[in-house]
């Protein structure tokens, strides 16, 4: 008796398995958790300087400790994003050609938008 799962059709196709959904799916995990405490961390952060002028809400964002805390939020945050948006197109896009562009178009969307907040907030830190 032969214990294979994938039937001959999706053989011929090459729909098996790819061998990458468990750590697509702990990677989504880790930085949802991440994003619960640096959420957090955020919403604590924002709500101080619910009042401040401008120069004061930037003399905290270039402390050492905010900073740092500020770019593993944005990092994570795109990270996430783009994983779960990922798992949307995979699931609802049935289109090859168009479900390959917009993981692209997602992939180089996210990337884009994390390093410049990255940039951004480094460049507040720095004070140019």
């Amino acid at each position: 008796m032969s214990a294979r799962y994938r039937t001959p059709l999706k053989d011929v196709r090459g729909l098996g398995s790819a061998k990458q959904g468990t750590h697509h799916f702990i990677v989504q995990r880790l930085t949802a958790i991440a994003l619960v405490v640096l959420t957090c961390w955020f919403l604590y952060f924002v709500i101080g300087l619910m009042h401040a002028d401008y120069l004061t809400a930037g003399d905290a964002v270039a402390k050492p400790w905010n900073a740092m805390l500020l770019i593993a939020f944005l990092v994570a945050m795109f990270w996430h994003a783009q994983l779960g948006l990922q798992v949307i197109i995979e699931d609802y896009v049935h289109s090859h050609a168009l479900a390959l562009t917009a993981q692209i178009a997602v992939y180089f969307i996210c990337i884009l938008g994390a390093l410049a907040s990255v940039f951004a907030v480094v460049r507040i830190a720095l004070g140019s």
